[in-house]
């Protein structure tokens, strides 16, 4: 009997546009979130745990903590400099929300300020996002599976892309080798080379097109 896998869904371009126009005009935090979500390839648990002492912006790379993964497995990735221009922005304005080491991702509302951003108060940002953007299946996994997806479709190695996303079995990883058709990788090389680069540099443009709104 042949094995079915069940591949996760990633949006077309045309609905990453469409999430990208609402998520424009996000505020500092959560921009940095949806390209760190992407550029690193970042579950949910391991975005939101992340805490100031985990980034080293002079070599541009970030550590997630073995205690925050699926899989019970540190890991150090880099982030690219679109991100690092993002992140950048949002530590100016985390200052003036608590100069504080501790917790990336503070709370900006009312009853919970300066506190830790919860993995529920993140869930309901990306569903906003979704819902305003006409893509219902957006969800905070999608930019972790769009981001692996498009480094096996640049040609990545499975065993590399399994170090990146922390995958501690290859058989994870060849989900995303399935949904990028790699069999198709030598045709599409020179037209996906920079992809992932496109990607991130338009998450990083997000505040340049909230500014020239208003």
């Amino acid at each position: 009997m042949p094995r079915l896998v069940k591949l996760p869904w990633i949006p077309t371009e045309p609905q990453w546009l469409d999430i990208l126009a609402v998520a424009a005009a996000e505020p500092p935090r959560n921009r940095l979130m949806l390209a760190l979500a992407y550029d690193a390839a970042l579950r949910r648990e391991e975005l939101c745990s992340l805490r100031t002492d985990d980034l080293d912006p002079a070599r541009r790379m970030l550590r997630v903590r073995a205690e925050t993964t699926k899989n019970r497995l540190e890991r150090i990735v880099p982030y690219s400099v679109p991100t690092g221009v993002l992140l950048q922005e949002y530590l100016t304005h985390r200052a003036t929300i608590s100069r504080a080491r501790g917790p990336l991702f503070l709370s900006e509302s009312r009853r919970n300020h300066a506190e830790p951003l919860s993995l529920w108060t993140w869930s309901k940002v990306v569903r906003r996002i979704a819902i305003d953007a006409g893509v219902p299946q957006l969800s905070t996994h999608t930019f972790r599976h769009l981001c692996l997806t498009d480094l096996a479709r640049t040609g990545w190695e499975l065993h590399a892309i399994a170090t990146f996303a922390g995958h501690r079995s290859t058989e994870t990883t060849l989900t995303y080798i399935h949904l990028s058709g790699r069999e198709l990788a030598d045709k599409l090389a020179r037209g996906m080379d920079h992809i992932h680069s496109w990607r991130v540099d338009m998450l990083a443009r997000l505040g340049e097109q909230d500014t020239s709104r208003r």
